[in-house]
């Protein structure tokens, strides 16, 4: 049920023509909420939005959140950057800067604004983890200088800046830590391990595991992901985060191949080598969002892999037939 207009609020959501940004757009709007997207589409696509264009509560606006923006809102997510390694290790230096001048930029307006803000961080700022499962006490073990340190570092500062906001000026901050999120609108060719699969398979390919696919991931199904972000942004300003959200079942890589086989149909399965610095297990220990939100996932991954399956076997449909 949308909310009273006196509760209705404008939020800004960057990178919100992306996979998750439009899952969350669609839930806010759901909720009476006025929503402006903004995005550069470098990864974005406008079909995650087509739906919403011409709704009364919507508004999209092209921008790269590198520069300032001056927009009046009442709350902002700041979901903006590149986040498969193909994507990001395209252009690694705006992949920093998205993160880091982008995190400056959006808490400065927060700042103007005295607005809530809410960073979508990741479970990449623990690296290739020597503790097991990933709480958020943990530092991290992360390369600075790898071929996937401008995301890892990229946004670790981008942490360090909201908490010094935070801690310097009292800005109400909330971050979150996603882990390994597949479903609906992920990009076809963003190089994720569920995305390459399903599509892989249901275009009869061979199945591409790197390394021989013993390692760990943990999937966690997109409207769990969302309504983590949504409570802990209902949270009094005591409760900042960071906060792991993310499904704490564990499987190796080859049985997420195996299990995607398994539903599609027979494809056979290639390895190739490993590539840096890419972590061995990633698991996260969500003791904390159970505690402070109330919140863990419902949807396993048979379930979710189901759902997601069938949009990809829509879209791969399309890109055949144009």
């Amino acid at each position: 049920m949308a909310r009273l207009y006196e509760s209705r609020k404008r939020i800004l959501v960057t990178g919100g023509a992306g996979f998750l940004g439009s899952h969350l757009i669609d839930r806010l709007i759901g909720q009476g909420h006025e929503v402006l997207c903004v995005d550069n589409l470098f990864t974005g696509t406008k079909r995650n939005i087509d739906h919403l264009h011409n709704h009364p509560l919507f508004e999209f606006m092209r921008h790269d959140i590198t520069m300032p923006l001056y927009v009046e809102v009442d709350e902002i997510y700041n979901l903006a950057c590149p986040a498969s390694p193909i994507h990001y290790q395209h252009d690694p230096i705006q992949t920093t800067k998205t993160s880091v001048h982008g995190a400056i930029n959006m808490l400065g307006l927060a700042k103007r604004l005295r607005a809530k803000i809410f960073q979508a961080s990741t479970s990449e700022v623990y690296g290739d983890p020597t503790v097991h499962p990933q709480s958020e006490d943990y530092w991290g073990n992360v390369n600075p200088i790898g071929p996937r340190s401008c995301y890892d570092e990229g946004k670790r500062c981008a942490e360090t800046l909201f908490f010094d906001y935070h801690r310097q000026l009292g800005l109400p901050i909330k971050v979150v830590r996603i882990f390994n999120t597949y479903g609906p609108r992920m990009h076809h060719a963003d190089g994720r391990v569920v995305s390459n699969f399903v599509v892989q398979a249901l275009r009869g390919e061979p199945l591409t595991i790197y390394g021989d696919g013993s390692q760990t991931r943990s999937f966690c199904y997109v409207d769990d992901l969302i309504e983590g972000f949504l409570r802990l942004m209902d949270t009094d300003e005591t409760v900042t985060g960071p906060i792991n959200i993310g499904n704490p079942n564990e499987f190796t890589i080859r049985e997420l191949a195996e299990k995607t086989v398994a539903k599609i149909g027979g494809a056979e399965l290639i390895t190739m080598p490993l590539p840096r610095d890419d972590p061995k297990q990633r698991r996260p220990d969500i003791s904390k969002a159970k505690a402070l939100l109330g919140w863990e996932p419902k949807v396993q991954l048979d379930e979710g892999l189901d759902r997601t399956i069938e949009y990809f076997r829509d879209f791969v449909g399309q890109m055949e037939e144009a």
